[in-house]
This record gives C-alpha cells, sequence and structure tokens, in this order.
C-alpha cells in the first residue's frame, strides 16, 4: 500500500484532522497533538511540538532529520518511553497509557540506540530475553518460546552464532541479534531507533537488507535513520522532521525534492536517480568545486 504524500510547513494540532488522518491510512500506531519536553513537570526544553503522526500499517517507515530535531524523542513517545506532556498515542485505537507494560511488549517491540547486555552474556540467551513479555508466575517458559527463539534468530541470520558472546561479535552482528531479540517478541510493529549508527557502510546494508526482508515478511517496521540516500531506498514511507516538527510525509519519490532537503538540513544539493534502485539520491553541492569532465588522471 502506499500513504498519501503530504509536505508541510504548518503545525496540526486539531483532534478530528488527526483522527481522520489515521482513519484513512491503515495504522495501528498514531500520535496525536504529541508535545513532550525534557525536564521536570514541563520546565524543560519543549523538544516536539504538538505533533500528529501516523504510522502507516505493513509499510517500512523511515524518520529522517537534522541532527537533535526530535527523532528519537519521537520514537520513544510512540512506545511509551517518554510520556507527551500534552497529547497521546494510541495503540490499536486505545490510548496506550491504558494497557499494562508488557502488554505493550507484546504488541509493540522497541530496540532503543546502544542497548547494552549483561558482561559475558551468550547470543542465544540474550534473544530468549525477548520474551520476558509472555513470561509470568503461571507461564514459564514453553516450547512456544523455544520456538520463537529459534524462528527470530533464523530471521536475524545469527544462529550460528548462539553460542558466542556478545563482546566476541563485529558491529554488524551484535545488531543483527538486538534484532533478533526483538523479534522473539513476537510484535506486529518494530521500532527500531538508530540501528545502523557506528556501523561501516557494509554493516549498515547488512542490517538495512534485515529490515527489508522484516518488512516484506509483513511486520510494519519504523526506523530512525541518519544516512538519507539509504533511507530513500530502503524507506517505503518517509517521515521528514525539523526543530521537533514533521514537515513531510510519503513515499520517497513523492516527498523528496532539492528544495525540501535544502529547506530541512540547509544543504545545496541536486537530486538525481539512485542508479541501482531508482529511489532519490542527494548529491551535495558544495563551494569551490570544479565539474569534472574528464576521467580519472586526465
Amino acid at each position: 500500500m502506499s500513504a498519501t504524500s503530504t509536505v508541510t510547513g504548518t503545525e496540526h494540532t486539531d483532534d478530528e484532522a488527526t483522527r481522520a488522518s489515521a482513519g484513512a491510512v491503515r495504522t495501528r500506531l498514531h500520535g496525536r497533538g504529541v508535545t513532550v519536553d525534557y525536564g521536570r513537570r514541563g520546565s524543560g526544553r519543549e523538544i516536539l511540538h504538538g505533533v500528529d503522526v501516523v504510522i502507516p500499517e505493513g509499510e517500512l517507515t523511515v524518520i529522517v532529520g537534522p541532527n537533535a530535531c526530535g527523532k528519537s524523542t519521537l520514537l520513544k513517545a510512540l512506545a511509551r518511553m517518554l510520556p507527551p506532556r500534552s497529547g497521546s498515542v494510541w495503540l490499536d485505537d486505545r490510548d496506550i497509557t491504558d494497557y499494562a507494560p508488557k502488554e505493550v511488549a507484546r504488541r509493540l517491540g522497541l530496540l532503543p540506540q546502544n542497548p547494552s547486555a549483561p558482561e559475558g552474556i551468550i547470543v542465544s540467551e540474550l534473544v530468549a530475553r525477548g520474551r520476558y513479555p509472555h513470561q509470568s508466575l503461571l507461564r514459564q517458559w514453553t516450547p512456544e518460546d523455544e520456538q520463537a527463539v529459534v524462528e527470530a534468530m533464523a530471521a536475524a541470520n545469527v544462529t550460528d552464532l548462539a553460542d558466542r558472546t556478545i563482546d566476541q561479535l563485529s558491529g554488524g552482528q551484535r545488531q543483527r541479534v538486538w534484532i533478533a531479540m526483538a523479534l522473539a517478541q513476537q510484535t506486529p510493529l518494530l521500532l527500531l531507533d538508530e540501528p545502523t549508527t557506528y556501523l561501516d557502510i557494509a554493516h549498515q546494508v547488512e542490517v538495512l537488507d534485515l529490515t527489508r526482508r522484516l518488512h516484506r515478511a509483513g511486520r510494519t517496521v519504523v526506523a530512525v535513520l541518519h544516512e538519507l540516500n539509504l533511507a530513500f531506498r530502503y524507506a517505503t514511507h518517509l517521515i521528514v522532521m525539523k526543530d521537533g516538527e514533521i514537515v513531510a510525509t510519503g513515499a520517497p519519490a513523492a516527498i523528496v525534492t532539492s528544495d525540501l532537503i535544502e529547506q530541512v538540513f540547509a544543504l545545496p544539493n541536486v537530486i538525481i536517480g539512485d542508479p541501482i534502485s531508482g529511489t532519490p539520491m542527494v548529491v551535495p553541492r558544495t563551494g569551490g568545486e570544479d565539474t569534472c569532465q574528464n576521467g580519472p588522471g586526465e
């Protein structure tokens, strides 16, 4: 499915408009007028300014924007890690605060930035922690839990790492293990906060290929990314943010323009087609450059 494209420089907080937008797109997760600040009792700096956001079901949504524009804050608010000062987040047609924490974790999986693991823990044990939301005093480890872990490790291509410790793995391997843990939760929604940070380009592609496979297998995936050209290549739905607001949403090919990139990132640029995927590709214009008209070394 493809969501309707919108580009806006104004803030929309009208609850009826948000409700209509959410109704026009199949969604299990959306926010209405979400305002978030850091600080006690609303005394801190406001990060999100009355944001309305709809996460289309069945899409691979990527959130992009300059540093400190509120991308990770928005993801945390959607996952109930940060309570809004005003506004609300809705999950499966209920205010997310109406759910018990474990119920949220059975519906929505979140991989935060820079997750940490106990020293010496092996991969299979870490992935098994994804089954925590399904455990209780009356329901301990079951064959179903074991099968979920096996399937999650296979989906993330980390089965051969099962008996290794986390500190023995490369950056890309670690990220795939963390994603496997999130997959073991067996949630229809998966939120990834900068899953490619600190990875070299080969490992970035490795992780993003995994998110694409998950999306094509039927999961709704949301990821915060920094690398624009990779974001445009992998996203089926794009959210562009600036200064705590959403300025554009839709399919990358429908909304990405040179003017938008310059407006959001203050970067003079040219947009061309990616020679592999055909998706938008940003080529920066920088001062003092000569156009290369000859071949290398000529």
